[in-house]
């Protein structure tokens, strides 16, 4: 089990952290306007697709093959989500596989409860290095290297980016009613916690609530749910069944919204050897609908 120290939560290290969290109550003050909705919604979007196609599939799991320019997208996508690099991003993700409900897994919810899988182990201090070993094949690359370390100037220059543009609308198109301190907090703030929590759930809800396809080592669950906010992670059981597939949602009734795009950069020979499961696996889901 985690020690005292290993669970001890750093609330002044993570200043930003909160800080985004409470500058979503500023929506009250600063007002709305569809230009700020839509904006906030589109960040949210995009951002998820950089954790789910970039941080998860390819990074942590190796699902698909891109080329050197586009991985390098991928991670400035996922790091504009202010999850840190992508190195440390997936050097964790497969630690989570390595030990999956078991003691040495930090954020599994069935050890250590839902508020420590979900954000807890978050603002730990314990867990803010990244351990090359887990990630030896991506490590090797320099800009991944510079966005892991410098991994904050990413968000600052998207939250400048979106006030500037508030600014902007204000200035030139006032009609509008959208200002710079607005799209920062429904642009950035509001959006940034959206993709947060949005990722937590699959730490803590995913292990908890929804169904079992097929009988795993862990509790891994699939949940509709969160398959619709995440892009199509919370197909859990599916991953966790067989984590090389970058389709996560085996069937084509289970919504997975970053394979629908992906399948698109497919097609466009912007990604490619798109990895699926294989007849045996769906032969195993088969067998077991069978017997229930």
């Amino acid at each position: 089990m985690l020690s005292t120290q290993e669970r001890k939560i750093d609330f002044l290290g993570n200043i930003p952290f909160i800080s985004i969290h409470i500058g979503c109550i500023l929506i009250f003050w600063v007002g709305f306007s569809w230009i700020a909705l839509i904006t906030c919604l589109l960040l949210w979007f995009v951002r998820m697709f950089g954790i789910t196609a970039g941080y998860h599939r390819y990074f942590s799991h190796r699902t698909y093959k891109t080329t050197r320019s586009f991985q390098f997208i991928l991670a400035v996508l996922g790091n504009a989500s202010a999850q840190l690099g992508p190195l440390w991003w997936a050097a964790h993700h497969r630690h989570h596989h390595n030990y999956a409900d078991r003691e040495q897994d930090f954020h599994s919810p069935v050890v250590y409860g839902g508020w420590w899988s979900h954000i807890g182990w978050v603002i730990c201090p314990q867990y803010s290095q990244t351990d090359e070993r887990q990630i030896r094949d991506f490590a090797k690359y320099p800009e991944l290297q510079y966005l892991n370390r410098f991994h904050m100037i990413v968000p600052i220059v998207l939250a400048i980016a979106v006030t500037v543009i508030g600014i902007l609308l204000q200035i030139y198109i006032p009609h509008l009613q959208t200002t710079g301190l607005q799209m920062l907090i429904w642009g950035f703030c509001l959006s940034t916690v959206l993709v947060y929590h949005s990722t937590f759930t699959i730490n803590s809800l995913a292990h908890i609530f929804g169904s079992r396809r097929f009988n795993t080592s862990d509790n891994s669950r699939n949940n509709l749910f969160l398959a619709l906010i995440t892009l199509g992670e919370g197909w859990h059981n599916n991953h966790h069944y067989y984590p090389a597939s970058e389709r996560q949602g085996f069937y084509w009734w289970e919504i997975d919204i970053t394979h629908y795009i992906l399948k698109l950069l497919s097609w466009m020979g912007i990604v490619w050897n798109l990895r699926t499961p294989p007849p045996k696996i769906y032969e195993q889901s088969h067998r077991l609908s069978t017997k229930h």
